[in-house]
């Protein structure tokens, strides 16, 4: 990647028509507040904001000139979660604080052995996919739910 000329310190919700390139994040790289990334084609952004931000499919960060680049999903390794009692499941997989994107009839999460071997003795069907990942938001409000207090 070469030596950042573009710098976003801001950052919208959605894009509002000033889209100049876009960046494809996968959930992990979503969550920053200064860091160098790269567009989909190729050119480098120094993101520096001024608190750590989760970047959700479709925020824009904004360039100093008021030009937008759009966050999208990227596909990554997901572990897809199906069962007869998709309720019960979703709950212990709640129970470990881990990111979900809860679907009508599935539940994805990352990828990770431990929890996959959890759900299966839990009954659930566990299958490997790649797919872009949008977790809900915590319940105290938008973004990761990693920082909540007990």
């Amino acid at each position: 990647m070469s030596q950042p000329q573009l710098i976003a310190r801001r950052y919208h919700d959605h894009c509002h028509g000033l889209e100049f390139a876009s960046a494809s994040l996968d959930y992990d790289a979503r969550f920053l507040r200064r860091k160098v990334i790269a567009t989909d084609d190729g050119q480098s952004v120094l993101v520096d904001l001024s608190q750590t931000t989760s970047l959700n499919d479709g925020s824009a960060l904004i360039l100093e000139d008021g030009r937008e680049i759009r966050i999208q999903a990227a596909p990554e390794q997901l572990l897809e979660v199906t069962g007869d009692e998709l309720m019960r499941i979703i709950w212990h997989i709640g129970n470990r604080h881990t990111p979900c994107q809860i679907e009508a009839n599935r539940v994805l999460i990352q990828h990770d052995p431990v929890i996959q071997d959890m759900l299966g003795k839990l009954g659930a069907s566990v299958r490997e996919v790649t797919e872009p990942f949008t977790p809900e938001g915590g319940a105290y409000g938008h973004g990761r739910t990693h920082s909540h207090a007990h």
